[in-house]
């Protein structure tokens, strides 16, 4: 098992190699965008086209948003209070939530972010539900019990996961969720032709990073404090698992990181398709249900492509 100070110097190392990487990748990609030394033959002018119309609105986009912040404040609410989305705020027709409990935490400072992270995905709820109005999905089925067990099982973890039972575990829960809630919305970002929407999704993908940064910074304080790696192993074994189900840019990203952004200090991106994967837990395929979302997503992007 990797000590913590191993742990730590391999995250400093692969930030180093991606650091290089993203160098060079960007030169790559100016490069490429040289046009050809020969000339080419004169053509008619083409008759103009019109532009095509935009497959996905931004209300899909932010009903997908929406499917995502129901999860997220039900595991925070559930484990900060023991209580989960009103029926008010999980809106008409809304499927069921299996799992999730009070966590009792071991400092006040420990309780204070689970509240606080509860509430901002309570707010996240409420915002996309108003900005929606009458076209807001209600709260789709969630497990928050078969979910964790599986991508446990994914992830190699021999004592399964339960991020109800106790302080550790919930934040190897929530390490789950963080860092892809921060892909996804920048990811998003490219398919909303409002600027208010864009400018909504920007603010809202601030306080998932700061979200992630916090669980990061509490899981290897945790560590540290206990002498054990055991957790830390556990998110790291998680990563791993979130990269090869859910790809996108983002390659294993150790949880003694705290920022986990490209060389450039800018968050790494998925598109819908792979962070339905990852919500799925379908490493590949086309999947339309599953992992912590059994019934699939509502709205109208609730399938994978691939």
């Amino acid at each position: 098992m990797d000590t913590l100070e191993s742990l730590v110097q391999k995250a400093l190392s692969r930030r180093t190699f991606l650091a290089g990487a993203g160098t060079a990748a960007a030169g790559t990609l100016i490069a490429g965008c040289g046009g050809s030394s020969s000339t080419p033959a004169p053509t008619p002018t083409p008759t103009p086209t019109p532009t095509p119309t935009p497959s996905v609105t931004d209300a899909d986009v932010l009903n997908f948003a929406l499917n995502l912040e129901y999860l997220e404040a039900e595991f925070y609410l559930r484990a900060a209070t023991g209580q989960g989305l009103s029926s008010s705020d999980a809106g008409s027709g809304a499927g069921a939530v299996t799992g999730g409990g009070q966590v009792t935490f071991p400092t006040a400072a420990m309780q204070q972010y689970a509240y606080e992270i509860a509430q901002d995905e309570l707010n996240h709820v409420r915002f996309l539900r108003q900005a929606l109005g009458s076209a807001a999905v209600a709260r789709p089925a969630i497990d928050l019990m078969n979910s964790f067990t599986g991508l446990a099982s994914l992830a190699g973890i021999s004592g399964g996961l339960n991020p109800f039972a106790d302080a550790n575990q919930f934040l190897v829960g929530a390490f789950v969720f963080e860092d892809v809630g921060v892909t996804a919305y920048h990811g998003a970002a490219g398919l909303l032709s409002s600027k208010t929407n864009l400018a909504a999704a920007a603010g809202i993908l601030s306080v998932e990073a700061y979200h992630a940064a916090t669980i990061r910074s509490l899981i290897y304080s945790q560590s540290v404090s206990s002498g054990s790696a055991t957790y830390l192993n556990d998110a790291n074994d998680i990563s791993t698992v979130r990269a090869s189900v859910g790809g996108g840019e983002e390659a294993q990203i150790s949880a003694t990181t705290i920022v986990a952004a490209d060389s450039n200090g800018i968050a790494y991106e998925r598109n819908t398709n792979q962070v339905l994967h990852i919500v799925y837990a379908a490493p590949a395929g086309v999947v339309s249900k599953g992992g912590f979302f059994p019934n699939g997503l509502n709205g109208t992007i609730t399938a994978t492509t691939l």
